[in-house]
């Protein structure tokens, strides 16, 4: 048995296929997905998603959204999803190590909330790019 997951973003959809199971970080920590799982609707944070299908693992930045577990069928929709393929590492190097220095140094309410959500950003960019 497997599930058939589909994510979608605004702009495009980055993965419809069917897979084995799926690791993706929730606002209230990680959720594993394999067949037969309970209904649910949760949201998700920003992050990497592990996807393991053809018999090997796959991983994906997440960029916040919601994902919906009903029948093993698994809907992700999300502000912004990239996969691990397409990233290329060392440009999300680089930025993630702006998006430190920048939220390092933020300062006044609304600087700091923008320099935290660009750093999560990179952060979920460059894990998903280096992960194995």
């Amino acid at each position: 048995m497997v599930l058939n997951l589909r994510v979608m973003a605004p702009n495009r959809i980055v993965w419809n296929s069917e897979v084995w199971e799926i690791i993706s970080s929730t606002n209230s920590g990680q959720i594993g997905i394999l067949p037969n799982h309970a209904p649910l609707l949760t949201a998700l944070d920003m992050g990497v998603s592990k996807i393991r299908h053809d018999g090997q693992w796959s991983s994906m930045a997440l960029m916040g959204g919601f994902a919906m577990i009903d029948n093993n069928r698994v809907t992700i929709l999300v502000n912004e999803a990239e996969r691990a393929t397409e990233i290329d590492p060392e440009e999300a190097r680089r930025t993630f190590q702006t998006a430190q220095a920048d939220s390092a140094k933020a300062e006044g309410k609304k600087r700091v909330i923008e320099a935290n959500s660009a750093f999560k950003r990179a952060k979920a960019r460059l894990e998903a790019s280096t992960a194995v």
